[in-house]
């Protein structure tokens, strides 16, 4: 583990002191890789180094050693072989494997991060539970043509499944005693579908790894999406736009529409596919400006990239209208259309940045503001 420096460490501590001494409970929808969640999760574990972590499923090989080094407490359709690579095709289930996965009887304090199904992991008698809501279940209320598509024999199967999923998701979130959106814009769909007030807390961006390179000569000759290749994302949007301007994109990333976006793409787009933080930190570094075409719950990318001091082309709606300043670390634009993106990135190329300011503005958002906010909503729900 890195070196914390005064802020973190003092953070930390009051974290684990808001849970009041008593045993605690580390809770996550699945352990299968390190994206922006288990990002979040090992900052908890660092808070509380002796807490067990409950999943549906989870593999020690998949997650950084921090996180290793704790016991999982798996779903009991976790612990059946190869459920890490297939669990999620037993979705309708997924609430039954909640409620069977065993949080430890004398837990005091339960503190989940979750966009599915942890939230609903069952508390002990007098546990309370925290949750770090990424989003209510996506699966159930959003982007549904973008998750199932437009079949309509798929949407005759699912539509029912999903409508018992939403059913579950509302009354599973009466079990937790304090939320804590990771945006306002997560904020708002909790007040919508569960009818509950919440905290606020945005995940922190690791401003050690995301530095910049001010005397770097070499930025600024290409642009860089960081992203899962996956629907929503709209990465598609992107690729077809930089095709047919000829302008040099890079895309870092995998996923289910990578055989697609790669038959679409010209040669001046080209797929990086999988690549270490390390790689993708000198990315950031020199690219010219980071291009976020999606609607996202909050999104770790941008504030990476505004870290290492680029700007960023970002869709105006969901977290990162909380994230990225107009003018000043980047440009929105309104409409998910080619037009309304080649004139954001006409106007970002056109613009003069200030590398310092935007790694400013990115340090409002570091790992102590992160913990001091989570610290003070644990404190309200131990009363």
């Amino acid at each position: 583990m890195e070196e914390l420096d005064d802020a973190e460490r003092a953070a930390l501590s009051r974290l684990a002191a808001a849970a009041g001494g008593g045993r605690t409970c580390l809770g996550h929808d699945w352990l299968t890789g390190m994206r922006g969640g288990e990002r979040v999760l090992e900052w908890h574990a660092r808070a509380f180094p002796d807490a067990p972590i409950a999943a549906i499923a989870g593999d020690r090989r998949f997650v950084s050693p921090s996180l290793a080094s704790h016991r999982l407490l798996l779903s009991p359709l976790g612990r059946i072989p190869g459920a890490t690579r297939h669990f999620r095709k037993a979705l309708p289930i997924l609430p039954w494997a909640a409620a069977h996965t065993a949080v430890p009887r004398d837990t005091r304090l339960l503190l989940t991060t979750s966009h599915c199904v942890a939230k609903g992991f069952r508390k002990p008698d007098g546990a309370r539970h925290v949750c770090v809501c990424f989003s209510p279940m996506r699966y159930a209320w959003l982007f549904y043509e973008e998750y199932f598509g437009k079949n309509p024999v798929k949407a005759a199967i699912v539509k029912p499944i999903l409508a018992r999923l939403r059913k579950w998701d509302r009354e599973s979130s009466i079990g937790v005693d304090r939320f804590v959106a990771i945006s306002r814009h997560v904020a708002a769909r909790i007040r919508d579908f569960y009818g509950r007030d919440c905290g606020l807390a945005y995940p922190p961006v690791d401003l050690r790894r995301c530095t910049p390179d001010f005397g770097n000569s070499a930025s600024g000759k290409f642009d860089l999406i960081v992203s899962a290749l996956v629907p929503y994302k709209r990465v598609d949007l992107a690729v077809r736009v930089y095709s047919r301007n000829g302008w040099p994109l890079k895309v870092v990333g995998v996923g289910g529409c990578e055989d697609a976006l790669r038959r679409s793409a010209g040669p001046s787009v080209e797929f990086l596919g999988r690549q270490p933080d390390d790689v993708v930190t000198e990315l950031y570094r020199r690219c010219r400006l980071l291009v976020f075409p999606g609607e996202e719950d909050y999104g770790i990318v941008p504030l990476e990239a505004q870290a290492c001091g680029r700007p960023v082309v970002a869709f105006g709606r969901g977290g990162a209208l909380e994230t990225v300043v107009e003018g000043e670390t980047g440009a929105f634009f309104e409409s998910q259309t080619d037009e309304a993106l080649e004139d954001a990135v006409a106007r970002a190329a056109a613009a003069r940045w200030d590398p310092r300011a935007i790694r400013r503005h990115a340090e409002k958002f570091g790992p102590a503001q992160y913990l001091d906010s989570l610290a003070a909503e644990i404190e309200t729900a131990m009363k």
